[in-house]
């Protein structure tokens, strides 16, 4: 053990001049394809590397990337993207608009198997495609010219330059998808746009990426070494932090908050994020499908101690679907208990249990399936033992995160899993897609209402963003009724940063690119 620290620590430790940032990251990824990724911790490694259209800068504002401008139609439904001048991969060859319509083509291809293409369904024929009615070139993405991408959308749609940012739309590089096939995202393999390149991925140690000196804003990337460091052991993480082995974390254990704040003063970072704590039901599954069980589940949860007690206020109550602050929208929907009193709720969860045909002598089983960390153990018991006296019985079932995930995203069975969901664009339909009938990459609990897809239908073609956020309301208000996924808590985020780390900006996104920071030695 002892002898693994030392080679890490080795391994990790700065050349003679290099600038080498230490970067912790809450989970190890699953993949470094862009076109089949899904989680945070992917995007903080992807957008390193690649860069799209449009990107990301220091304060999480969607700024200018691989395209220096772009225009929009009058109708807004054309999008037509100027790319800067002299652009490469990292290998040398020249980046061009043809490169960003073989990557949009390929990540709505079938074929690819990209369970978040769904989230360019607004780009013109791309869920035709994405279904197998269509063929990849009836794509609405062309290249006018070498340094001209056009992109045609299916309605206007508020908030597409911002989707631009997300992971999905960071282009490949077809040479080396053709050559290597999945190997291609393998150190040695990888060709890269962005500020940084893949120079090794040791699993469950680190990724190493090193600068990009073909990058287009190169001569301002001051790190020049980003070592990203999975820590999903929080407590262990903030051990590595002290000692030096870590320059940032990316989520601090919500239970030594208070004691973090006296022992490093500023370095503690805490601030909003826009996303959801959800416990997902699997409403295809008796009795689960049952809407008495889960209002019941709810109801039974009290989340006011478990943002204070369990998470240290580094979370908020959530009693809706959608965070506050979200985009084109409002206030959201709350469930209609949310003001009653916990003895009332507790009652009223009994009552609808006995409904169900639970209560003395027929108990509730269930269990509850998650990702490790401590910050997620500590909640999920916590839930548990407010479960009990509604006679509810609870057992557990944790793994990594990247199995975690990939069990949820391949259908594997559950009862009820812990899920997350950070933005990917501040809108209400970022949210309410996940629910979608059809949405197999994240609807895990099979939810299907026939009134909410029509809804969401309707939202997708009306132009007034007022109307569209009262149609996405009634949207939000369904789920409240029907509690396919149970909102816990809207999240807060907790950072550690060295203060050797220069240019760190705390902002809703969690976007943190690398590029923007410098470390003094």
């Amino acid at each position: 053990m002892a002898l693994a620290a030392v080679a890490t620590a080795a391994l990790l430790g700065p050349a003679a001049a290099e600038v080498v940032y230490n970067r912790g990251n809450t989970g190890e990824p699953e993949t470094l394809d862009t076109h089949k990724t899904s989680t945070v911790q992917e995007a903080h490694i992807l957008r390193d590397m690649l860069e799209g259209l449009v990107t990301y800068n220091a304060q999480g504002q969607a700024v200018p990337g691989q395209a220096e401008k772009w225009e929009i139609s009058d109708d807004g439904k054309t999008y037509r993207f100027t790319l800067r001048n002299g652009l490469k991969w990292s290998n040398g060859d020249p980046v061009t608009a043809e490169d960003f319509v073989y990557s949009y083509r390929r990540i709505m291809d079938p074929a690819t198997g990209a369970k978040y293409a769904n989230i360019l369904y607004p780009i013109k024929n791309a869920e035709k495609i994405n279904k197998g009615q269509a063929k990849p070139e009836e794509l609405g993405v062309k290249a006018v010219d070498a340094k001209t991408v056009e992109i045609t959308l299916e309605a206007p749609t508020p908030y597409f330059i911002e989707l631009l940012t997300h992971q999905t739309s960071l282009p490949v590089h077809r040479g080396s998808v053709e050559k290597f096939g999945k190997d291609f995202v393998k150190p040695g393999n990888m060709v890269t746009n962005g500020a940084y390149k893949l120079a090794e991925f040791a699993p469950n140690s680190h990724i190493k990426l090193v600068k990009n000196e073909n990058y287009w804003d190169a001569k301002n990337v001051k790190i020049d070494t980003v070592n990203f460091i999975p820590h999903p052991d929080l407590a262990a993480a903030v051990r590595r932090y002290e000692a030096g082995e870590l320059d940032s974390m990316d989520e601090l254990p919500a239970d030594q908050i208070k004691s973090l704040k006296e022992r490093f003063k500023d370095q503690v970072k805490l601030g909003p994020y826009l996303g959801s704590w959800f416990l997902v039901v699997n409403s295809s599954k008796a009795p689960f499908n049952d809407v008495r069980v889960r209002q019941a589940l709810s109801m039974m949860i009290d989340r006011e101690f478990i943002a204070e007690q369990i998470w240290g206020q580094t979370m908020q109550p959530g009693y809706s679907f959608m965070p506050p602050g979200v985009g084109n929208y409002g206030e959201p929907a709350y469930m209609d208990y949310k003001d009653m009193s916990p003895i009332d709720r507790e009652e009223k969860a009994k009552a609808l249990l006995k409904e169900a045909g639970f209560g003395p002598g027929k108990p509730l089983k269930l269990e509850i399936r998650y990702n490790t960390t401590d910050n997620n153990r500590n909640t999920v018991v916590a839930i548990a033992e407010q479960f009990k006296p509604a006679g509810i019985e609870t057992s557990f079932i944790n793994t990594d995160g990247k199995t975690h995930f990939a069990h949820l995203r391949d259908g594997g069975d559950f009862d009820i899993a812990r899920y997350g969901w950070i933005a990917d664009y501040s809108d209400p339909n970022n949210f309410l897609f996940l629910l979608k009938s059809d949405n197999k990459g994240f609807n895990y609990g099979k939810y299907n209402n026939p009134e909410f897809d029509k809804l969401l239908e309707q939202a997708a073609v009306e132009m007034d963003l007022k109307k569209r956020a009262e149609i996405f309301k009634k949207a939000e208000a369904i789920l409240m009724k029907d509690m396919p996924w149970i909102p816990v808590m809207y999240y807060g985020k907790s950072n550690l940063i060295s203060p050797k780390i220069k240019g760190f900006v705390q902002n809703t996104r969690g976007v943190y690119p690398s590029r923007f920071l410098s470390k003094e030695q």
